[in-house]
């Protein structure tokens, strides 16, 4: 299944984008699903999958209803220590979602894709938040599971054969043992969702109203997609005026759109870039949506995978020394806005406000850091292999 994510700056259109993306794969004869949190006007917004058009379907996520579950369901696997700490139980009428809900609702929305739950089709649209907060997303699940491996990794749980004799003295279930399958399940459900989003046939769509405010976002994005390691195959450029126009005021208007998006195209020169024009009206219904001729994603190759996420490079130097360069690509990316500490066998990352820590490759944790660069948009850390740690060679 081909998925496509759909982001861009606030009010910039992306429900409509990611709408009129799904039109047009099921125009191409894909069997699509819609998936998105808000409303979409002249659309069904039903809880499970309904039929638009043809072989279109849209589901909307209810993140008060997930919350609502996951935490009846929380309060049903611990059951047996909240009776023993004499807890009172939270009936699903008095739960009101707390923020960060509609976040994790949309992750359960991708674990169930993931999964399977929706393998009929041969297309899935997601509507994410707005572009900061849909890359705060994105990196989610990868922090999450660093969280639960430092906080309870696998390696404490030693002594689980005691926990049945503990359990049947005390007469509740251990609260360890319960920690350690619930982190067990989630670290399972969180990798699927990650495995999808490393996918080589997920691509991210942008959208953007052409101007200095989406000029400036967009910038300091391509940095974040760069360090997660994320691809986008569309800049759609929403709300495109025309180009000529007898009105003064319209055609400054048109001007520096027409400024702006040639920008677009230097800055990333890879990146197609689609024209959605503005209708004049905002879009209603699937007529208005095919009217912004929003290409379909191409579901007959896997995924446009890109350049490698990092590489390694190998040299030696006029002394006879070896040393092992790591490459990452960030463009956008200035140097007094990064930062770089190596901590153990994991390198800690910081541009600008994106921050991921990444695993070093087996191979260079038995070298020291003898220097980092940036240059030409492409973050260089040398590495000079530990004599010490190094295999020898005669």
């Amino acid at each position: 299944m081909r998925t496509v994510l759909v982001t861009g700056p606030g009010g910039a259109g992306r429900t409509t984008v990611a709408a009129a993306t799904a039109l047009a794969a099921a125009a191409d004869g894909a069997r699509t699903l819609l998936l998105s949190a808000e409303p979409i006007p002249g659309l069904p917004a039903a809880a499970g999958p309904t039929r638009v058009a043809g072989p279109l379907d849209h589901a909307r996520i209810d993140s008060g209803a997930h919350f609502r579950a996951e935490l009846t369901d929380l309060q049903d696997r611990a059951s047996g220590l909240l009776d023993l700490l004499g807890a009172g139980r939270l009936d699903g009428e008095e739960l009101t979602e707390l923020p960060g809900a509609p976040q994790l609702a949309l992750l359960h929305a991708l674990r169930r894709a993931a999964e399977g739950d929706w393998s009929g089709y041969d297309v899935l649209v997601v509507d994410l938040p707005p572009l900061t907060e849909a890359l705060a997303l994105l990196a989610l699940p990868e922090q999450l599971r660093r969280y639960l491996r430092r906080l309870l990794p696998a390696e404490r749980q030693a002594a689980r054969a005691l926990r049945p004799v503990l359990a049947q003295l005390a007469g509740v279930p251990m609260p360890a043992q319960w920690l350690y399958e619930a982190a067990a399940r989630k670290d399972a459900e969180l990798a699927a969702v990650q495995a999808l989003i490393e996918d080589a046939s997920t691509t991210l769509r942008l959208v953007a109203e052409p101007g200095p405010a989406a000029e400036d976002a967009l910038r300091t994005a391509r940095t974040g997609l760069a360090l997660y390691g994320l691809r986008a195959d569309l800049l759609v450029a929403s709300r495109v005026l025309p180009r000529h126009s007898s009105d003064p005021w319209f055609a400054g208007l048109a001007a520096q759109q027409e400024k702006c998006l040639d920008h677009w195209r230097q800055d990333a020169p890879g990146l197609p870039v689609h024209e959605a024009a503005h209708l004049g009206r905002d879009p209603h219904g699937p007529d208005d949506l095919a009217a912004l001729e929003i290409p379909a994603p191409d579901t007959r190759t896997p995924g446009r995978a890109g350049e490698p996420w990092w590489t390694e490079e190998e040299r030696d130097a006029e002394d006879g020394a070896t040393t092992l360069t790591w490459c990452l690509p960030l463009p956008g990316a200035a140097k007094e806005h990064l930062r770089l500490v190596r901590r153990g066998d994991e390198l800690l990352l910081t541009v600008g406000p994106f921050h991921r820590i990444v695993r070093i490759a087996s191979a260079l944790r038995r070298c020291t850091v003898s220097g980092a660069s940036l240059t030409d948009g492409v973050l260089r850390v040398r590495f000079t292999p530990d004599p010490a740690l190094w295999p020898r060679t005669t």
